[in-house]
């Protein structure tokens, strides 16, 4: 890498670190493992700067590089079971609280099983449609559309105690849906407009 590179490389990582550490946590529900899956996409984008920042979109690559990490690191993780942890008190960033300051969206979404998690991080926040998020998670269009709309039932259960969570429908066409907005105890417009 170049001078010029080197420069270039070292202001978006300035510039966009933050958000892509959010990202990061969106995607994994745990501020350590968001830094783990920034730091190594970061180290990837800067092996391959020079390619990358000629097709203008360096984020772009970032953020996909990062949702490919987290399921090969969910997919490795999935079969592991850990025994006699001390619970550890997590300490959160500015960033982070700022990322939370909704009401618990992102508690709520980090409750939920990793792929349904997965799933609609990759819907709702980075807006790929069900092709593309089964061909990165190498599961069928239908799996998505499943995990989704239980990702989805489980939500509405937490954000609305008293919703009727008995299957009517495929769960991503129910729901009030009538406001959206931080803070909001109610599932978004879109998310009960989405068409699969």
């Amino acid at each position: 890498m170049d001078d010029a590179d080197a420069r270039g490389f070292t202001e978006f990582v300035r510039a966009r670190s933050e958000a892509l550490m959010r990202y990061g946590y969106v995607l994994t529900g745990n501020p350590h493992d968001a830094a783990d899956l920034t730091q190594e996409a970061l180290a990837r984008l800067g092996s391959a700067w020079s390619r990358v920042r000629r097709r203008d979109d360096p984020e772009g690559y970032v953020r996909t590089t990062m949702a490919r990490l987290h399921v090969s690191w969910w997919r490795r993780r999935r079969h592991e079971r850990l025994v006699g942890e001390v619970p550890e008190r997590e300490h959160l960033d500015p960033g982070y609280a700022r990322a939370d300051g909704d009401g618990g969206l992102w508690r709520a979404l980090a409750g939920l099983p990793r792929r349904q998690r997965t799933v609609l991080v990759l819907r709702y926040y980075e807006h790929r449609d069900d092709e593309e998020i089964a061909r990165l998670l190498g599961i069928s269009r239908g799996t998505v559309r499943s995990q989704a709309a239980r990702g989805l039932d489980k939500l509405r259960a937490v954000w609305l105690p008293g919703a009727d969570d008995s299957g009517s429908g495929s769960g991503a066409e129910g729901g009030s849906g009538s406001g959206a907005g931080a803070g909001s105890a109610q599932t978004t417009p879109e998310m009960t407009r989405r068409k699969r």
